[in-house]
């Protein structure tokens, strides 16, 4: 099995393609060792001293390390345990747990009643069909939260979690991209 790996522009955290499958549908993230029961793989990624976060992509895994940690030290061992996980033939995500995320999660405290759906559903497309695709790209993702009073407010995962550049995404890239297609955006807003 060759694995190849891409760094990300968090210098925090790289990704891994294990040239295979990684998620069916959607994604999942884990933000700590606890979070991973449900997933083999992400708790054999945290049994590794200086993992600090996992992101399951579709084809691809993000691996995030705690800053102390080099990666010219981590990354033997992250392969191997990806390895390692493969070979084995383990599920990825156990059965019966939880469904992994697809994204375009709304959270009441950041939507608006009075919203126009139709706005609202032109953004979730234009974040699933441009935004999704790019920031996986750099093995992140970003998710819609909500509409309120002109804002957009979206979460990051993955690399694009702590990154340095994304506020730069956020308000060059996706800002900009929404204001020009649809009048009713204000600003985007990162939420955790």
């Amino acid at each position: 099995m060759f694995i190849q790996t891409e760094q990300t522009p968090n210098p925090e955290t790289m990704k891994f393609l294990p040239g295979r499958q990684v998620m069916e549908t959607g994604v999942a993230d884990f933000t700590d060792a606890e979070a991973a029961t449900r997933s083999p793989l992400a708790q054999m990624l945290f049994d590794i001293d200086g993992v600090q976060s996992v992101f399951l992509g579709e084809d691809f895994i993000s691996v995030t390390k705690t800053g102390a940690t080099a990666w010219q030290v981590l990354k033997p061992m992250v392969l191997g345990a990806i390895m390692d996980h493969f070979t084995s033939g383990a599920e990825v995500l156990l059965s019966g747990s939880e469904e992994a995320s697809t994204g375009n999660l709304t959270d009441d405290e950041y939507s608006d009643d009075d919203v126009d759906e139709d706005v609202v559903d032109q953004i979730k497309e234009l974040i699933e069909t441009r935004v999704r695709p790019a920031v996986a790209q750099d093995g992140g993702d970003i998710v819609y939260k909500g509409f309120k009073e002109g804002i957009v407010y979206l979460h990051m995962r993955g690399a694009c979690a702590g990154c340095p550049s994304s506020t730069a995404t956020l308000k060059i890239g996706i800002e900009n991209m929404l204001r020009h297609y649809i009048p009713e955006v204000v600003q985007v807003e990162a939420i955790m």
